[in-house]
């Protein structure tokens, strides 16, 4: 009999401080209907000066075992998707190893930006089916307010704080991932970047982006990895009951929907309370599509997400 991996739970963390866009107006040259209009965003998450992507990552992976009524020692391997690790090195994994007790497991991150999630599952998920573990937590987590130029009005109004954890374990029955799909291509790499870095100049780097070029490329890669996934497994657009997209901007999940043909109600967003979290921003819209009981068991569902490099990818799973 072949493994399968399952989402057992999901935990979410995001810091107290709230900047609305009315606030953020007072910092650079914008206003909230400027804002809303061109990205759905009504406010952000941003974390304290000594709150480390390390600490949101901790209480996302708190949250997620106390779901699971799981013991930190049950976990067998620890993945962090992050782009803004507290150090160079160690790994925020390893950070959030130590926070949480454990000591025969094995932890990393993963670099792959916004795909950072789609990423690290597909990774456990791969460790699951091989019997590497048995049991996962999955963490995006990211403080990216540490990396914006408060004076670029097209960048500082779209990104947030925050982190969300799932654990991933082996199945014993219908409830599984069904299949995962990742791809990149380099040559995208200077449409959303950091312009700095330790090899670089030493500094600390603020993001980047090429907005119309990233807009096109999100809405094209991640509609036809969706399709893709779908069409691999013999279904159709009508048997996805809900599609958990990258949290970037509403304007590109309402353009992944007509291009996916998936009625509005299906796609997951939180982009207006969360902003854009990158690698968090998908188990936090989980998490939240779980609080609200918008995922009810057999559903079929699609995370799917576009990120700088650029990466992409969709994970096709039943709840």
């Amino acid at each position: 009999m072949s493994l399968e991996t399952k989402i057992i739970s999901c935990g979410s963390y995001l810091p107290k401080k709230i900047l609305t866009n009315d606030e953020l107006a007072k910092k650079v040259d914008t206003n909230d209907e400027w804002i809303t209009s061109r990205t759905g965003i009504k406010q952000r998450h941003i974390a304290a000066d000594d709150e480390y992507t390390s600490d949101l990552g901790y209480k996302a992976a708190k949250d997620a075992l106390e779901k699971a009524n799981m013991q930190a020692s049950e976990i067998d391997a620890i993945i962090v998707a992050t782009t803004t690790p507290d150090n160079v090195f160690p790994s925020v994994a390893t950070k959030i190893q130590h926070k949480l007790g454990i000591k025969d497991a094995f932890a990393f991150d993963v670099q792959a930006v916004c795909s950072g999630f789609v990423y690290g599952l597909t990774i456990a998920d791969k460790f699951i089916k091989t019997s590497m573990a048995k049991n996962i937590l999955v963490i995006g987590a990211e403080k990216l307010s540490k990396i914006l130029d408060w004076s670029d009005r097209n960048t500082c109004v779209l990104f947030g704080d925050g982190a969300g954890a799932v654990i991933a374990s082996q199945s014993d029955g219908d409830s599984k991932i069904i299949d995962t799909n990742l791809h990149s291509d380099g040559k995208y790499f200077d449409i959303l970047y950091t312009d700095g870095g330790p090899a670089i100049n030493n500094q600390a780097a603020f993001i980047r982006m090429q907005g119309k070029e990233v807009f096109k490329n999100a809405v094209s890669k991640m509609s036809n990895s969706i399709i893709s996934i779908i069409e691999k497994n013999d279904l159709t657009i009508n048997d996805i009951d809900l599609i958990i997209p990258h949290q970037a901007n509403n304007r590109i999940l309402m353009a992944i929907k007509d291009k996916t043909k998936i009625s509005e109600e299906k796609v997951m967003s939180t982009v207006a309370k969360h902003a854009n979290s990158s690698a968090a921003s998908i188990p936090l819209a989980l998490s939240q599509a779980l609080e609200e009981n918008v995922v009810k068991r057999s559903d079929m569902l699609v995370l799917t997400a576009l990120g700088a490099g650029l990466t992409w990818g969709s994970i096709l799973l039943k709840w």
